[in-house]
C-alpha cells in the first residue's frame, strides 16, 4: 500500500485547488489512479463542495472521493487557516467500506460528522469510532460531509479502513490540578458535590493550590476530567467536560456533559506543555501497538488545540513530523474530535485524536 498527500492554497475556492492537491499526491505516490482518496477542504467551500470534489475524482480517475469541510486543514507539508485550501490523501491499495450492522468492536469506523449530525444513536452502534466534526469556527455556519464523490444528506459518514491494522488514541493536553475524588451529588449537567463537598469549592481551591495566587479561576482554561476509576483517572484514560458556568447560590457548576454519581473526577487545566509531552508519548505507544512501520496518520484536532493552542504554531503536527519524518499525515481542525475511551465512542474536546496505520491486524488503545 502506497499514500502520499498534496495540499493546495488559494486565493479563491476555486475546484482547482482540489484537483491541483490530488494530482499533487499522486505525483509523490507515484500512482496514476489511486483507488480511493480522502479529501478535506476549508470552510470557504462548505456552502458547495460539489465543484471541487468533481475536480478531484476527475483528477484522480476515482470514485472513492471520502472527507469533509473544516476550518482548518493540514498534510505533513503545512497547516492552513483563514484561506481556501484544499488537502488529499491518496491510496495506491486501499478501500473504505461501510461498516456492517452489529460489526465487532475490534474494527474501527472512521467517522466524519457535522455538528448537528450527532447523537448517541449511531455514535455508539456498529463499534468503535474515531475522527472528527466538520464545520466553521463557531459552528453555525454551513458543513459539508461528502462520500463516493458526492455530499451526502445525513450529515455524516462512516466507513471501514480495508486490510488496514490501525492503533487510535486520544491525546487531551491538559494537565490535572487535583488528586481524584468521587462525585456524589449531580443533576444532569449540574455538578453539585465532590467528596461531599460543594462542587465550586472544590475547583476553587484546586486553582488557588495550582496557580499559588489569587486571581479569578479562568473557568475557559479549566474543565472536569472523569472516568468509573481513579486508576483510569492517573493512566489519562478520561473523559472530558467543559465548564459553562457557576452557581454561587448553591456552589455548583454546570459542565458541558452529564457527570454520574459514584465516577471519579479531578480538576484539570490545559497545559501547552503538558499537551506537547502528551502527543509524543501518545504517538510513541500507538507504534508500539502496530506490527510493522505505520504507513501513514490520520489527526483529528480541535480548533483550540492547533495554531491558537500553540501561538502560531502546530506544535502537536510538527512533533509528530519529527518522530515520523517521511510519514505521509492528513487532518483537520475541528468543532469536536471522535475516540474510543474506554471501550465507549466519546465526543472530545480540546483533544487531538491520532490514528497510525499499516498492514495486518486491527489493534486499537
Amino acid at each position: 500500500m502506497i499514500a502520499a498527500t498534496g495540499l493546495a492554497i488559494g486565493a479563491s475556492p476555486m475546484p482547482e485547488l482540489a484537483a491541483r492537491a490530488v494530482e499533487a499526491a499522486m505525483e509523490k505516490a507515484g500512482i496514476t489512479s489511486p483507488s480511493s482518496v480522502l479529501l478535506f477542504l476549508t470552510s470557504e467551500f462548505a456552502a458547495d463542495p460539489q465543484s471541487a470534489i468533481k475536480a478531484a475524482a476527475k483528477a484522480a480517475r476515482c470514485t472513492q472521493i471520502i472527507g469533509c469541510s473544516a476550518t482548518g486543514i493540514f498534510t505533513d507539508e503545512d497547516w492552513v487557516i483563514d484561506s481556501p485550501a484544499a488537502a488529499a490523501m491518496v491510496f495506491s491499495d486501499l478501500n473504505f467500506s461501510h461498516p456492517k450492522p452489529n460489526d465487532s468492536n475490534h474494527n474501527l469506523i472512521l467517522t466524519l460528522t457535522a455538528p448537528n449530525a450527532i447523537n448517541t444513536t449511531w455514535l455508539n452502534q456498529s463499534g468503535l469510532r474515531f475522527g472528527g466534526v466538520s464545520g466553521d469556527a463557531i459552528g453555525h455556519g454551513p458543513f459539508s460531509i461528502w462520500q463516493n464523490g458526492k455530499g451526502t444528506t445525513q450529515g455524516y459518514c462512516e466507513f471501514t479502513l480495508n486490510n488496514t491494522a490501525m492503533a487510535i488514541a486520544a491525546s487531551h493536553g491538559i494537565k490535572l490540578i487535583s488528586n481524584p475524588r468521587r462525585i456524589t451529588t449531580s443533576n444532569g449537567n449540574d455538578l453539585l458535590t465532590v467528596a461531599n463537598s460543594p462542587a465550586l469549592s472544590t475547583l476553587i481551591s484546586a486553582w488557588k493550590k495550582h496557580s499559588k495566587t489569587s486571581d479569578a479561576a479562568p473557568y475557559h482554561q479549566l474543565m472536569a476530567v472523569y472516568a468509573g476509576k481513579a486508576s483510569q483517572l492517573e493512566r489519562g484514560e478520561y473523559n472530558i467536560a467543559s465548564i459553562i458556568i457557576e452557581d454561587t447560590d448553591n456552589s455548583s457548576i454546570t459542565l458541558t456533559k452529564p457527570l454520574q454519581v459514584g465516577d471519579w473526577l479531578s480538576w484539570a487545566i490545559r497545559d501547552v506543555d503538558a499537551a506537547q509531552v502528551d502527543i509524543v508519548k501518545t504517538a510513541g505507544e500507538l507504534k508500539q501497538q502496530l506490527t510493522s512501520e505505520p504507513e501513514f496518520a490520520l489527526l483529528f484536532s480541535c480548533l483550540g488545540r492547533g495554531p491558537y493552542f500553540y501561538n502560531g504554531t502546530d506544535q502537536d503536527l510538527a512533533l509528530i513530523k519529527t518522530l515520523y519524518p517521511n510519514l505521509p499525515i492528513i487532518g483537520f481542525y475541528g468543532n469536536g474530535e471522535i475516540a474510543p475511551i474506554n471501550g465507549i465512542n466519546e465526543l472530545l474536546q480540546y483533544s487531538a485524536v491520532l490514528g497510525l496505520f499499516a498492514k495486518s491486524k486491527i489493534t486499537y488503545l
